[in-house]
């Protein structure tokens, strides 16, 4: 029997009776990160990242039994090593690293590669068997440095301005928000967030990451319209007061019919997921024999991974789709 097996309800791991990511309410429940396609809500005892807790607590509530582990820490359950490590996706997202008999599973849940002061940089990981995600696994997907966005970003602002309209900016609210706010120039002008934004980000400033002045979109002004920036979830709001132009923040702009699909007059392509070869880096870097595959193009990277020699397996989980959950 493997170490780890997918089951009706998530990840399993039978010799410590404890789920990782589950889908359904469990017992015991290891969660990489808090996007809400890898945790679900009333499990009786979670396990998360030290570096995740306000975050964790924001969204499970305060009656959550939730127990952290800081980064590189071991704990034992049921006898199984079991350690978290930096992912590198969004704050006090974490890889799951299991031990049981000299055998060695680690579980990424989400992650990338590249830069963000928001969180701890990804860590590769020594294992027998990687189960990595593969939400960009596809040659077109290839970030661009972060750098040259975040300049596009302030860019399109400063030229909104000039024309007297709003800058609104969809990102998801955990993670992407506050990549976001971390990287632009908050010189330019006011910055305002949707709710659920400003929810994540005072989890973040008490989890000591540093992010510009907000204000929510209830204190928003009509004066300050045309100089501001707002941030707020692709289901969030088009406008309020005037003029407005509009961009979507995600790994999914690098496709044009996805923009039409999203309606946005801009794309910026900025994901915080690895992309093809950031994920073939991460799992060569992982020393596994054993490749198991999830949450995306699934078959594409396992006929690849195949092709070179490695034992690779998909995962259809209840969160396969391509375009599912909230990081990308």
């Amino acid at each position: 029997m493997p170490l780890i097996e997918l089951t009706s309800q998530g990840f399993y791991c039978a010799a410590g009776n404890f789920y990782i990511d589950p889908w359904r309410k469990v017992d015991y429940a290891v969660v990489t990160h808090a996007h809400t396609d890898h945790y679900t809500a009333n499990c009786k005892h979670y396990l998360v990242s030290s570096a995740g807790r306000h975050v964790f607590e924001s969204r499970l509530g305060p009656r959550a039994d939730i127990q952290t582990l800081p980064y590189g820490e071991t704990t034992s359950i049921n006898g199984v090593k079991v350690s978290l490590h930096p992912a590198g996706h969004v704050l006090g997202s974490a890889q799951v690293r299991v031990e049981h008999k000299g055998e060695v599973w680690v579980v990424s849940g989400d992650y990338k590669l590249q830069a963000d002061n928001t969180c701890t940089p990804f860590e590769p990981v020594k294992c027998h068997t990687f189960i990595t995600e593969a939400t960009f696994a596809l040659p077109i997907y290839k970030w661009s440095p972060a750098e040259e966005i975040f300049a596009s970003i302030n860019a399109w602002w400063r030229q909104n301005q000039k024309h007297g309209r709003a800058t609104m900016l969809y990102g998801y609210s955990l993670g992407k928000a506050q990549r976001l706010l971390a990287h632009v120039d908050s010189s330019i002008g006011p910055i305002y967030v949707h709710n659920s934004v400003e929810g994540m980000n005072d989890a973040y400033r008490r989890s000591g990451v540093k992010l510009p002045e907000t204000k929510t979109l209830a204190q928003l002004q009509r004066s300050e319209w045309s100089q501001a920036l707002i941030i707020t979830p692709p289901n969030g709001l088009t406008t309020m007061y005037g003029d407005v132009s509009t961009a979507f923040a995600s790994g999914w702009m690098r496709t044009q019919s996805m923009r039409r699909r999203r309606s946005m007059q801009k794309g910026f392509v900025l994901s915080d997921h690895a992309d093809w070869e950031g994920t073939l880096q991460a799992i060569a870097a992982s020393g596994a024999e054993r490749i198991g595959v999830t949450h995306g193009f699934i078959d594409v990277l396992v006929r690849w991974l195949r092709g070179q020699g490695y034992e690779a397996t998909g995962y259809a989980t209840h969160f396969s789709a391509a375009s599912t959950g909230e990081g990308g």
